[in-house]
C-alpha cells in the first residue's frame, strides 16, 4: 500500500471516530514539517465537528500558516459554535481570533453575538466586538453590491432584514451602551422608510437621536451616504435628514449629492431641495466648486435653482460659474441667468457674449431684448451674420419679427426711411428673404411684382437680384417695367446698362424717362459705361460680341 494511501485512511478514521483523543493527535499533527500531513490534519479537524478541536484552532488562528485560510474558508460554516464561544471568552487572543475569523468568513449570523458582547460594559472585549460589528455590516453592504458571493441558500433580503433588526434593537438601547458602531452599522444597512429610523429622526429627545444625526452628518461609509441621499427622493423627508445634507461639506458626499441630482432633479427632489436654505459647501469662493467637472457643475446649477437659497446668494453662484465655470457649468448657468434681472445680471449677460463657447453665446442672445439692454437690437443684427451657425441662428430668432413675410405685409404702410432701415434688418436677419423676393417678382399679380421691385430697392439687393430685375424690364405691364427701370439705377454692370439702353426705346414714355434717369446715375458712378453704351450702339449691326468682353475693353 502506498504511504499516501495509508495516510489518507488514517485521517479518514480520525475524522469518524468519536474518541476525543483524536483531537489532540490532530492538533499535534498540525505542527508537522510535512505540509501534506499538516494540511490533512487541519481538514480532518474541521470535518470532525469537534467543538474542542475548533476552539483549539481558534486559539492558534493568529499563528497558523496564512495559506490555510483558504482551507478554513471551505469549512467556515462548521465553526459557528466555536466562534460564538470565543467571543465571550475571557481569553483576549481567542476573542480577537474569533473576530478575525468572523470577518474572514462573512459570518453574518453572528451579528447578535457581537452585539451582546459590545453592549456588555464589563467585557474588556466590547470595543473589539463593536469594531467587528461595524466591519461586518460594511462587508455585508459590499456583498449586496456584488463584491462577494453569498453562500448557497442564503437569501440576501432575508439576511439583511435579520441584520437590520438586530442592529436597530441595539440602537434603541444606545442609552445603555453608548457605542456609536451599532448606530453607523444600522444606518449603513437600513432603508429610509425603516420605522425605527423615522421614529428617531422625528424625536430629538431620544438618546439615539444625536449619534444618528452626527453619523448622517459626518459618516463617510458608502452605506451611510446612500441612506442620507435617499432622503432627497423621500416624499416625507424628515427635516433632520435635510439638515444633515445641508451641513455636509466633504467632497465625496458633495459629488455623490450632485450625481443624485443629475441634470434634471425629480419633482420630489425639487420639493425637498426647496426646504434647504443653505449648503455649507456652496459659496462662490469655495475651492470645491471650481474642482467639479462639467456634469457636477451642471448639477450645482440645478441644485441652486431648486433650493430655498436666498436669491442674491443664488445669483452669486450663477455669476461665479458664468465667469469661472467649466463649459458644462457655464451652459447650465447661462440658462439659469434668465431668471435673474437687474443691472448686475445684465452685466453678466453682456460679458457672456464674449464667451469661448458658441452655445453660451447663443443662450445669452435670446435674453438680451427681454432685459431691455440698450443697443441690444444693434448687437443682435451684428451677430445675425456671425460665422458661428448657432450664434447666427440665435440672433436671428431673437429678431424674428423682422421676417420678410411681415416686412412685405407692412411695406405699403411704411415711410421711405423706415422701409430702407427695416429692409436692411430683414436682409440680415431672414435668410429666406432673397429667395422669397424672387418669387414675388414672378407673381401673377402686377401689384405684387411692382411691390417686389420696390422692396428690392429698399433692401438694397437689386445688384444681388440683377438678373431677376432685368427680366422684369421686359414685363408685359408698363408699370412693372417702369419700376424695374428705376431699380436698375442701383446697378453698375454692363448687363444693367444694356437693359436700360433697351428700355430707352420702350413704348411707354414713363419707362423711357426712368431708364434715362437710371443711366445718368450709372454714368455718374461709372463714366466708362457711357463709352460702353456707344460701343454697344456701334455694334448693333456688327457680329455679336459678348457683353463681358465689351465691359473688359472699357475698363
Amino acid at each position: 500500500m502506498p504511504p499516501h494511501e495509508g495516510l489518507s485512511i488514517t485521517f479518514d478514521l480520525l475524522a469518524r471516530t468519536e474518541n476525543e483523543a483524536a483531537t489532540g493527535l490532530l492538533l499535534h499533527a498540525l505542527e508537522s514539517p510535512d505540509r501534506h500531513v499538516s494540511e490533512a490534519a487541519l481538514r480532518t479537524l474541521l470535518k470532525r465537528h469537534s467543538l474542542a478541536g475548533h476552539q483549539q484552532l481558534l486559539r492558534r488562528l493568529h499563528a497558523l500558516d496564512p495559506h490555510w485560510r483558504e482551507i478554513l474558508h471551505e469549512y467556515r460554516g462548521t465553526m459557528s459554535h466555536a466562534l460564538r464561544d470565543a467571543l465571550v471568552s475571557s481569553d483576549g487572543q481567542s476573542c480577537a481570533n474569533s473576530c478575525q475569523a468572523i470577518l474572514w468568513f462573512h459570518e453574518y449570523d453572528l451579528m447578535p453575538a457581537l452585539i451582546n458582547v459590545l453592549e456588555n460594559e464589563s467585557n474588556p472585549n466590547a470595543p473589539l466586538a463593536a469594531e467587528t460589528a461595524l466591519k461586518l455590516a460594511e462587508l455585508f453592504y459590499d456583498d449586496l453590491a456584488g463584491t462577494h458571493n453569498f453562500r448557497p441558500r442564503q437569501d440576501p433580503r432575508t439576511l439583511r432584514g435579520h441584520l437590520v433588526s438586530t442592529l436597530e434593537a441595539s440602537v434603541m438601547r444606545y442609552a445603555r451602551h453608548r457605542r456609536n458602531e451599532p448606530v453607523e452599522a444600522f444606518l449603513m444597512l437600513c432603508e429610509r422608510d425603516n420605522a425605527t429610523l423615522k421614529q428617531l429622526l422625528f424625536d430629538p429627545l431620544h438618546a439615539s437621536y444625536r449619534p444618528v444625526i452626527e453619523t448622517l452628518t459626518h459618516g463617510t461609509r458608502p452605506g451611510v451616504l446612500r441612506l442620507l441621499l435617499s432622503s432627497i427622493d423621500d416624499p416625507q423627508a424628515p427635516s433632520a435628514a435635510l439638515t444633515a445634507i445641508a451641513h455636509r461639506r466633504d467632497a465625496p458626499f458633495v459629488k455623490a449629492l450632485l450625481r443624485k441630482i443629475g441634470s434634471e432633479p425629480s419633482a420630489t427632489a425639487k420639493r425637498n431641495l426647496a426646504r434647504i436654505e443653505h449648503f455649507a459647501w456652496l459659496r462662490p469662493n469655495e475651492a470645491l466648486l471650481d474642482e467639479l467637472d462639467d456634469a457636477a457643475q451642471h448639477s450645482v446649477v440645478e441644485l441652486v435653482m431648486a433650493s430655498g437659497m436666498n436669491r442674491l446668494e443664488a445669483f452669486d453662484i450663477i455669476a461665479h460659474l458664468m465667469a469661472a465655470g467649466t463649459v458644462g457649468g457655464r451652459r447650465a448657468a447661462v440658462a439659469a441667468l434668465a431668471q435673474f434681472h437687474g443691472s448686475e445680471a445684465n452685466n453678466v449677460a453682456l460679458k457672456a457674449l464674449a464667451d469661448d463657447d458658441p452655445q453660451v453665446q447663443s443662450a445669452v442672445l435670446s435674453q438680451l431684448r427681454e432685459r431691455g439692454i440698450p443697443g441690444a437690437v444693434s448687437l443682435l443684427v451684428e451677430l445675425a451674420e456671425s460665422s458661428e451657425p448657432s450664434v447666427r441662428q440665435a440672433a436671428r430668432q431673437s429678431l424674428s419679427e423682422f421676417s420678410f413675410a411681415r416686412y412685405l405685409a407692412a411695406f405699403d404702410m411704411l415711410e421711405d426711411q423706415v422701409r430702407r432701415s427695416t429692409g436692411m434688418l430683414v436682409r440680415k436677419v431672414d435668410p429666406d428673404a432673397v429667395p422669397q423676393l424672387i418669387e414675388e417678382m414672378q407673381a401673377l399679380s402686377r401689384r405684387r411684382r411692382i411691390r417686389a421691385l420696390q422692396v428690392a430697392e429698399a433692401m438694397q439687393v437689386v445688384k444681388q437680384l440683377e438678373a431677376a430685375v432685368i427680366a422684369r424690364i421686359e414685363d408685359e405691364d408698363h408699370l412693372v417695367r417702369l419700376e424695374a427701370a428705376r431699380a436698375l439705377g442701383q446697378c453698375d454692370s454692363a448687363n444693367a446698362c444694356l437693359a436700360l439702353r433697351t428700355a430707352e426705346r420702350d413704348t411707354s414714355l414713363t419707362v423711357r424717362e426712368a431708364a434715362t434717369d437710371s443711366l445718368e446715375k450709372l454714368y455718374r458712378r461709372r463714366p466708362e459705361m457711357a463709352l460702353l453704351a456707344d460701343s454697344i450702339e456701334a455694334a448693333d449691326n456688327e457680329p455679336a460680341v459678348p457683353v463681358e468682353q465689351l465691359e473688359q475693353a472699357h475698363g
